[in-house]
């Protein structure tokens, strides 16, 4: 009795899977080919983005070439194209380069590119927390203090590895505006730092010598 209980079980189990694939074959097939494109595509995507950072690298390349060739001519807009084009290696090198290099373009110019490195690729947080120092540095001859401090704020307000450059920076830029007490407060936060790098420890502590603890 037990085994007849069982077979037509089985049976019934039979039938009710030949009919939930009857009644779903669309479903399933769509489902199906979605498992093998996903993979597909996924690969098929990264291939793109290899060869489009190929192509990048290979314009970046010619571009410096050319520059050192004391070719200028279209540099700075094949370097701003770089930028746009949102690379996570190249776009910022094509922004160091146009600094480095003095190709002309306004502080207003630089500093949205600095934006589009800053906010629209998702580089890691260090390297972010590098392109703000630099943003920083690049500013800090030309714009107030509350300004500096806007952009270092990030920095300043985190355990990054470039916090105690950025209190540095900010202390060097106090004393440039003769405001020795506000340098004094941003180089003793430097020495404070358990992991700050020794060398601008001792710097820092170079400084508040000079300026009289």
């Amino acid at each position: 009795m037990d085994e007849e209980i069982s077979i037509i079980n089985n049976e019934t189990a039979k039938e009710k899977t030949i009919k939930f694939f009857k009644n779903n074959k669309k479903k399933l097939i769509v489902l199906l080919i979605i498992l093998i494109l996903i993979p597909f595509s996924f690969f098929s995507y990264q291939i793109y983005l290899d060869k489009n950072k190929e192509k990048i690298s290979s314009r970046y390349n010619l571009a410096v070439t050319k520059f050192e060739k004391g070719n200028n001519l279209e540099i700075k807009k094949v370097m701003i194209e770089i930028i746009n084009s949102k690379d996570k290696t190249y776009s910022p090198l094509a922004l160091y380069f146009i600094i480095d290099n003095n190709i002309e373009a306004t502080n207003e110019e630089i500093n949205r590119y600095f934006d589009i490195i800053i906010n629209d690729i998702n580089l890691d947080i260090e390297i972010k927390n590098l392109n703000i120092y630099k943003k920083g540095l690049f500013n800090s001859s030309f714009i107030s203090e509350n300004e500096l401090l806007l952009i270092l704020k990030p920095i300043i307000n985190s355990d990054s590895f470039w916090k105690p450059h950025a209190l540095i920076l900010l202390g060097e830029f106090f004393i440039d505006k003769n405001q020795n007490q506000k340098a004094r407060e941003f180089f003793s936060q430097v020495i404070s730092i358990d992991t700050a790098n020794e060398k601008l420890k001792t710097e820092a502590k170079k400084r508040l010598v000079n300026i009289g603890e």
